[in-house]
């Protein structure tokens, strides 16, 4: 047999004989598994790496009793935060060798139950939810043989580990900065009440209000996430001859119709009006003029940490309950500081 070849490959056995640990030890020590003391895990990999070991994906599924696979089950493949979502949870698991079988339920609960019961029938070690909404959702059965992390729309079942974005803090974070910037003036334009994430920004922009001794200017009209609304929303504020000084939108179209009747009626941002928009989404802040300050919902981070959590879950330390991740101000020149 020549040199190089399968027979003379190292194997898991080598490894576990040249550090001195078993070979089920020498497999949870490559796989980085915490119940693995650092100092041997650190031994198995440098011995791992210093032999040339590769990993025979079905030699360590028959030591581990895990496949290496886990299933991510999005509900809108297009939606504006999927791939950033995909893109943290595949940056955590590849970076410990876990390949991702990605689905698309649609948001159809039938559908989604099809390709639970199919990941499941190909093994796989976890499953992560994404959802297109930070809107509670049902919970799986708990019949479910392998850890399940919901990522984005959180699971309705406080055992359940989830993790989404915190738009309360987001809310007071808008008006926070407008603060910072010498408004005082602010009026909020809502988007669909229907939605947590409507309701929860406002809930947090009326605390960070009340705080400073303020009060939003006009009524919180909520109507849709749509440019319309926001354009509609904008008029109505104008013919009112209410004083304000800022607007907080609560998404990008909303602002961007926001900014389009501003400029119609003559007013100069963010000299006469500071505009904040939310959701940081590319296909409006690259057009927008003046560039919009906006707030980042960082879905990146929450595939991220989904992703962790579901190894902690597959290595015996579950999570439990909603985490909430903070989003991210990004100041451009809608909402230049006065002075």
């Amino acid at each position: 047999m020549k040199k190089g070849s399968i027979k003379d490959s190292p194997r898991l056995e080598d490894v576990a004989q040249r550090a001195g640990v078993s070979i089920s030890t020498a497999s949870k020590a490559l796989h980085d598994n915490p119940r693995v003391s650092l100092k041997t895990r650190q031994l198995v990999q440098r011995v791992a790496q210093e032999l040339s070991y590769a990993p025979n994906a079905l030699a360590q599924s028959l030591v581990t009793g895990l496949s290496g696979t886990v299933g991510l089950i999005t509900s809108d493949m297009s939606g504006r935060f999927c791939t950033q979502i995909m893109m943290g949870a595949e940056n955590v698991l590849g970076s410990r060798s876990m390949s991702v079988l990605l689905t698309n339920a649609r948001a159809d609960p039938t559908l989604e139950a099809m390709h639970v019961r199919k990941l499941l029938s190909l093994k796989v070690d976890g499953l992560i939810l994404m959802g297109r909404e930070t809107d509670p959702r049902p919970s799986l059965s708990n019949d479910i043989p392998v850890p399940v992390t919901y990522a984005y729309a959180p699971s309705e079942d406080p055992n359940d580990a989830s993790v989404t974005c915190d738009n309360v803090g987001a809310g007071r974070m808008a008006v926070e900065h407008l603060i910072s910037c010498g408004r005082s003036r602010i009026a909020i334009i809502g988007g669909d009440p229907s939605f947590t994430a409507a309701t929860d920004r406002t809930q947090g922009s009326l605390e960070a209000l009340e705080e400073a001794g303020l009060e939003p200017v006009g009524p919180i009209r909520y109507g849709t996430w749509h440019g319309s609304w926001g354009r509609g929303a904008t008029r109505l504020l104008l013919d009112q001859k209410l004083d304000f000084d800022a607007i907080i939108c609560q998404n990008d179209q909303i602002a961007r119709g926001c900014i389009d009747v501003l400029k119609e009626r003559g007013l100069r941002i963010p000299e006469d009006v500071a505009v904040i928009g939310h959701d940081n989404w590319t296909d409006v802040v690259d057009v927008a003029r003046p560039s919009l300050t906006d707030i980042d919902n960082c879905a990146v981070d929450i595939g991220r940490r989904a992703a962790e959590m579901l190894l902690d879950a597959i290595n015996g330390k579950p999570h439990h309950g909603i985490e909430l991740l903070d989003c991210k101000l990004i100041q451009r020149e809608s909402t230049v500081p006065l002075g």
